[in-house]
């Protein structure tokens, strides 16, 4: 085991690397430079160019590439251009944020999804079946920017009970951190609420077709543990799948909702770096979620071998 995950470490180091520098000369490629969104295309030529001195893009790509490499291995990801700050410093004030939107979505979708495609894989076929599929497609359905939206409009502007906007730190006001962080939680959660209570009802209702649990019924076996004991252990690994899946969409799924809702995280980070073309910005946000893309499957794969032991990787 030691050995794999090694490997796959080293595997997602190559990913990341190659994303990066995709990211690195595409956006190079595309007409236009962070010096032009910053002075205008009537700035003053020997201005721009003492700019894209100062900043190094004066330099052939492949020199560009080197120094912004060289640096990474050293930690260091560069200047905000836009920003005017350490993008490491930016990072690590948005991660936080965009990882306490992603908890919460993640536990609200987990702790409500698998129950519900459970209970409609229980009652196959029945009123309340037919209403969680609704409700499912439904969500899956709904962008999550008009569901937030959607939000604003009646818990902010008409009940006025949950702020529409902004963050509050945890440590220094859990209450004012709940208030702002749930809004934005739920939209971005729902539809993976959707997508995981119907994986959850798909993978218990084929296990509930095997022999072996007609086996453990005739044994006398109570339906709640044939259910959860038997049929729910030998479903989870489609279902701890699409649960890795949606805790990597998640991140992905911020860059929009953070937009909506004001909050500063990776995904808003990722926007203003593609707007203003700010170069180390971009290329460092999009290393982050890289990374947290590579650990999540990591880790899926981690959890694969202790739900089920007959799983061995070598």
């Amino acid at each position: 085991m030691t050995a794999y995950v090694a490997k796959r470490l080293l595997y997602g180091v190559a990913v990341m690397l190659a994303v990066t520098t995709l990211v690195f000369f595409l956006m190079r490629a595309i007409p236009g430079d962070p010096i032009r969104a910053m002075v205008g295309f009537e700035g003053d030529p020997e201005a721009v160019e003492q700019i894209k001195k100062k900043w190094g893009f004066d330099k052939p790509l492949y020199v560009q590439y080197g120094r912004w490499f060289g640096n990474v291995l050293r930690g260091d990801l560069g200047n905000s251009i836009w920003l005017k700050q350490k993008v490491t410093k930016v990072l690590t004030e948005a991660f936080p944020r965009s990882l306490s939107l992603v908890v919460i979505a993640f536990t609200l979708s987990t702790i409500i999804a698998i129950p519900i495609g459970i209970i409609s894989a229980v009652r196959r076929y029945s009123l309340l079946d037919y209403v969680v599929t609704f409700f499912a497609f439904l969500g899956l359905s709904m962008p999550a920017f008009w569901f937030g939206i959607i939000l604003i409009i009646l818990f902010a502007s008409k009940l006025q009970v949950l702020p529409a906007f902004g963050y509050e730190p945890l440590l220094s006001n859990p209450g004012g951190w709940f208030r702002h962080i749930i809004l934005p939680a739920v939209a971005v959660g729902v539809p993976l609420i959707a997508s995981l209570s119907r994986m959850t009802r798909s993978a218990v209702l084929e296990e509930l077709k095997q022999d072996y649990i007609d086996t453990a019924r005739s044994k006398g076996v109570t339906e709640l543990v044939v259910v959860l004991r038997h049929a729910l252990r030998n479903a989870m690994i489609p279902i701890v799948t699409v649960m890795g899946i949606n805790l990597a969409v998640l991140f992905r799924g911020t860059v929009v909702i953070e937009n909506v809702f004001a909050v500063k995280g990776l995904g808003r980070m990722l926007i203003s770096g593609a707007i203003n073309r700010d170069y180390p910005l971009l290329q460092g946000t999009i290393l982050i979620i890289a990374g947290i893309f590579v650990l999540t499957n990591i880790l899926v794969d981690i959890l694969y071998t202790y739900i089920n032991p007959k799983i061995r990787y070598h």
